[in-house]
């Protein structure tokens, strides 16, 4: 699926990048335009995006189209992947607003429940996702990272990481049916 290197680096810098620290949410707090995922979400989407190894260079590109229903406080989301190379998936991710600025999210190739925090025109997520890379499944951290635009498009930012090191990235560039060309 993913094709990454294999990186051997002395066990004193691995420690040092595990221990960087992630951008503070809260320095999003009243920025606009505001992202409600639950709104934003609810109807159709489509997104365009790639992954890129450690290098930078793309080693996929792919389109999801994207339904999602909001019910009350639940939001649902059934994603459709088309990769470029003809492989198709299918997740479905199911989250529960417990308040203003958190929710909590499920997939079935997701382990556990997943915390998630929207702040000003910011939402975040960090999970484990299983990948097969060269036939063998890892676990990977999924750090997300969605930012609004005035326009109303949303940029995704996912860095997978292994052992604190990003070892790709995927990036993702969302828009609402019915708004804009598609």
């Amino acid at each position: 699926m993913y094709r990454l290197c294999r990186l051997l680096l002395p066990p004193w810098l691995l420690l040092l990048l595990a221990g960087c620290g992630s951008v503070d949410l809260s320095r999003y707090a009243g920025t606009t335009p505001a992202l409600d995922i639950g709104d934003y979400f609810a109807g159709q989407t489509r997104a365009w995006g790639m992954v890129q190894d450690y290098s930078g260079a793309v080693q996929r590109r792919f389109t999801v189209d994207i339904q999602g229903r909001l019910d009350g406080d639940t939001l649902t989301l059934d994603e459709r992947f088309a990769y470029a190379d003809g492989e198709t998936d299918r997740r479905v991710w199911t989250f529960r607003r417990l308040d203003d600025t958190r929710w909590i999210g499920q997939a079935d190739d997701v382990e556990g429940p997943v915390e998630a925090r929207q702040v000003g025109h910011v939402f975040h997520m960090r999970y484990p996702l299983e990948v097969v890379v060269d036939e063998r499944a890892i676990t990977f951290t999924m750090d997300d990272w969605m930012y609004l635009q005035p326009d109303g498009r949303l940029i995704n930012r996912t860095a997978m990481r292994k052992f604190g090191l990003t070892l790709a990235e995927i990036t993702l560039v969302f828009e609402r049916r019915g708004f804009g060309a598609n």
